[in-house]
């Protein structure tokens, strides 16, 4: 069973950086399609980014393009999120994801990925 556990969040003055972290057990990594949600209490999941397999393929919602980088680091097992000029639209719970089904892709949909980390909290503001 894969099991993903995200590390990094915090603290940050709007304009600032942060880099988010993905630990994966369980499986090796190169058999995963990654990615990173983030879902504010009483709102709908979002897709942030995705990574496909072998790093080929990337997408990011409109929101986040020019602010976040993702990439991964599959012998050390770990998933990145790279972000700067945060805002306080970006205040939220971000999650790392997992899919075995998605071969040389990936898509912003929930539904796609069948593991899911715990959480690490970002917050931006003065």
């Amino acid at each position: 069973q894969l099991q993903l556990v995200e590390s990094g969040g915090g603290l940050v003055q709007p304009g600032g950086s942060l880099r988010l972290s993905c630990a994966a057990s369980g499986f090796i990594l190169d058999y995963y399609a990654i990615g990173w949600f983030r879902q504010a209490p009483g709102k709908e999941r979002e897709g942030v980014s995705c990574i496909s397999r072998g790093g080929g393929r990337k997408n990011y919602a409109d929101s986040v393009k020019g602010r976040f980088t993702i990439s991964r680091d599959n012998a050390k097992n770990t998933l990145y999120l790279q972000i700067k000029s945060l805002k306080p639209e970006d205040t939220t719970v971000y999650y790392c994801v997992g899919s075995r089904r998605l071969f040389g892709l990936c898509v912003l949909s929930p539904y796609e990925y069948e593991y899911w980390g715990q959480g690490t909290q970002v917050t931006v503001s003065s």
